[in-house]
């Protein structure tokens, strides 16, 4: 399997029942994943030499998952070109839409690819994370695809059931 790793980053350990959805579908594509909690509003210098030291280890794509502010993802954007995949956390007053706006709204030149808010987001993430690692890796690219004609056999046959409901009520 792939080389590289993903560095999960959360600005809390409260925020691992969402990222827990990452992890998930990232070892389920059998990549390797580090998950770390660090802030960029309480421990900053910390949070730039972890994007650092992950990036010379082999990280190739940084997940930040962060509520309120939400500057994560934008902080270790600012520190690596490696693509940046931001998590907004569904919590405080707004549900999560603070920091939705906090993740999606960079500056022109620092991207941040942000996904939904909470853990259908979350899951989303680990996705388009080994989408991205999918570039560079055929076996990688196999199993993604494979799970993607899993998902569309698992609707068509959702809906043959729902048909033959239908049917016999119809009837």
């Amino acid at each position: 399997m792939s080389k590289g790793f993903v560095a999960i980053l959360m600005g809390s350990d409260s925020d691992l029942p969402v990222v827990e959805n990452t992890i998930n579908v990232l070892k389920g594509f059998g990549i390797k994943v580090e998950v770390k909690v660090t802030s960029a509003h309480r421990t900053p210098k910390e949070t730039q030499a972890f994007v650092a030291d992950a990036e010379a280890r082999g990280c190739q794509v940084f997940i930040c998952a962060a509520g309120l502010a939400a500057h994560l993802a934008g902080a270790v954007a600012a520190n690596t070109i490696r693509p940046v995949i931001g998590i907004p956390v569904d919590c405080g007053p707004l549900s999560g839409v603070d920091a939705l706006y906090s993740t999606v709204m960079m500056p022109g030149g620092i991207p941040v690819a942000t996904v939904a808010v909470g853990k259908a987001g979350a899951k989303n993430a680990g996705f388009l994370a080994a989408q991205i690692m999918a570039l560079s890796d055929k076996e990688l690219e196999k199993l993604v695809l494979a799970d993607r004609e899993k998902s569309a056999q698992e609707v068509i046959k959702k809906d043959k059931a729902l048909q033959e409901k239908l049917k016999s009520i119809n009837e």
